[in-house]
């Protein structure tokens, strides 16, 4: 039987309203060979969390542009541990200050992505971190 395909949520959370960045790495991950779902828009984080459960999804990606990224992270990680469901790689991409990259990583997010990152670099992190995971 043939491996099941990652499973990635892109998640757009909070009132930013642009999303094309979001969109390309929906695409570029879906290129790769990710099942993706976004569910668009002004998604809560309490609403990440329950989509992530009803998906399934192996790896949650938030895409921040507000610079909300710390609070955000925080309150997800939060809920995730709350829900059992502290297992699932969690990054973070948008406009990410350089200096903020450690304490998003000091709260459990595993890989962050300014915005200048690259697909590739992007599409290679979850394969690295999730490979072990999926049957």
């Amino acid at each position: 039987m043939p491996n099941k395909p990652i499973r990635v949520l892109i998640a757009k959370p909070g009132l930013d309203g642009h999303d094309r960045g979001a969109r390309l790495v929906t695409l570029a991950l879906r290129d790769a060979g990710f099942e993706v779902i976004y569910p668009g828009l002004h998604q809560t984080v309490p609403k990440i969390v329950e989509t992530a459960l009803q998906e399934d999804v192996d790896v949650i990606g938030l895409s921040i542009l507000s610079g909300a990224h710390l609070p955000i992270a925080e309150k997800l990680m939060n809920e995730l541990r709350a829900a059992g469901m502290d297992d699932k790689l969690v990054i973070v991409g948008g406009n990410i200050p350089e200096q903020d990259i450690p304490a998003l990583k000091a709260l459990g997010v595993a890989g962050v992505f300014p915005s200048s990152s690259r697909f590739e670099e992007i599409v290679a992190f979850i394969q690295s971190n999730v490979a072990d995971k999926v049957p």
